[in-house]
Parts: C-alpha cells; sequence; structure tokens
C-alpha cells in the first residue's frame, strides 16, 4: 500500500486501537488479532497496535493499514511509546504503514532530545510515514513544523505538561486550536469514548479518529457499569 492508498484509506473513518500490556487478561497476538478483526467488520479502517507481534497477527487477519509502535519503559525516563530507535527498528520489521511515536518535549533515552531523534530515524526510514503522540498545544506545532506526516492528541492528559486537560473541552478547543495552525493531518486521540465525540472530531476537520479503550478493554467497560451501581 502506497502513501497515497494510506491515506486515502483512513481519510474520516474510524481506526481502533486493539492493544493490551502483559498485566492485562487479554494479553495476546491470537487474542489482538480477533479483536482487530472484530473491528474491521465493524467497520474500522485501520488499527493501533503495540508490538512487532500483535502487528503480525493483526496484518494476517485483517489487511487493514496499521499504526505502530512499542512501548517500552527506559531507566529514568517517562518516554515509552517508541522511544529509541531499537523500537522504530523493529517496527519495522513488520512495515506498519504508520509508526508512531511520543512526540512530547520530554528527554528521551540517551539525553536524545525529539528533533535529533526524528532526523536520525527519517534519515534511517525516508520513505516511512510517521505519527507525532502530542500532549500540548505547542508540541504539536512543533511536531508539525519538524515534519511529522500526521500529529496526534493521543497523549493529552496523560503528561505533567497536560495535566487535567481534557480534549473534548469547550467543543474540542484543544483540537480547534491545533487544526488552525498546523499544516499535516491531525489524528485525534484519547477520551474519544462515544460516536458522537467521535464525528465530531471529524467535522471539526480531523484527519481520522482512534477510539481504544471503550471499544477494546472489556474490563474498564464493565468498571463504568459495576462502579455506577456500587
Amino acid at each position: 500500500m502506497d502513501k497515497r492508498d494510506i491515506l486515502e484509506a483512513i481519510r474520516g473513518k474510524l481506526i481502533v486501537s486493539c492493544q493490551a500490556l502483559p498485566h492485562e487478561p487479554l494479553h495476546s497476538p491470537y487474542i489482538m488479532g480477533r479483536m482487530a478483526q472484530a473491528a474491521k467488520e465493524g467497520g474500522a479502517c485501520g488499527i493501533r497496535a503495540n508490538t512487532k507481534e500483535d502487528i503480525t497477527e493483526i496484518k494476517a487477519r485483517t489487511g487493514l493499514p496499521i499504526i505502530g509502535i512499542v512501548k517500552r519503559e527506559y531507566e529514568n525516563c517517562k518516554v515509552y511509546i517508541t522511544p529509541t530507535i531499537d523500537e522504530i527498528d523493529e517496527l519495522m520489521e513488520v512495515q506498519p504503514e504508520i509508526i508512531a511515536v511520543d512526540a512530547t518535549d520530554t528527554i528521551r533515552p540517551n539525553g536524545r532530545t525529539l528533533e535529533v531523534f526524528f532526523h536520525e530515524v527519517k534519515k534511517r526510514y525516508p520513505d516511512q510515514l510517521f505519527m507525532a503522540d502530542c500532549s500540548t498545544v505547542e508540541e504539536a506545532f512543533y511536531a508539525d513544523a519538524l515534519g511529522f506526516d500526521f500529529v496526534g492528541t493521543t497523549l493529552v492528559g496523560y503528561t505533567e505538561q497536560s495535566a487535567g486537560v481534557k480534549i473534548e473541552h469547550n467543543d474540542f478547543e484543544f483540537i480547534r486550536k491545533i487544526l488552525s495552525k498546523v499544516k499535516h493531518p491531525v489524528i485525534a486521540e484519547g477520551n474519544i469514548d462515544t460516536p458522537e465525540k467521535a464525528k465530531r472530531v471529524i467535522e471539526l476537520g480531523c484527519y481520522s479518529a482512534v477510539v481504544g479503550s471503550i471499544i477494546t478493554r472489556p474490563q474498564l467497560i464493565t468498571k463504568k457499569f459495576t462502579e455506577i451501581l456500587c
């Protein structure tokens, strides 16, 4: 699938995040493959997936474009979404259509800034599409200027610099600010937990919407029901 085909496949459509970490009950490439297959049957146009093992299974099951990541923790570093060139190399073994990386202003392992890291990976893989997982408007602007192919809101509210921020507040004011200035496609992700929110971010001008936990993490979905009954 070339770049034009990838762009057209996800334009204005839903991407489902199918991830389960080692401590979660659905952790398994087999299960994530079936989860992604179910998402495809429901109309998803793409999948966001973690680890080359899961991506391999999901590719075989769905044939959908994939946003690939590797979540890995490094000592004394808060960056954990595709933090180093090693994770990029791993992902390139299975060639996801898009690779997403932490694009916050936090220093990466080995003291690398985002700019140094991004230039390194683009030099090694010049034809690969990259998505910036951002947590603030300023980070989104910076990632856009660096040349990321997609700017995402993935980490809004999950970093120190974005604590307390919700992308859905004031009719997605956070997203509207990003859309007003960036040149590259914006992918809305994070707390898109209703069909209405997904529809709204597309109406505002987002290229795609990524929805995860509310579809693919049954333990969290169940918790919403049990908590209200307690």
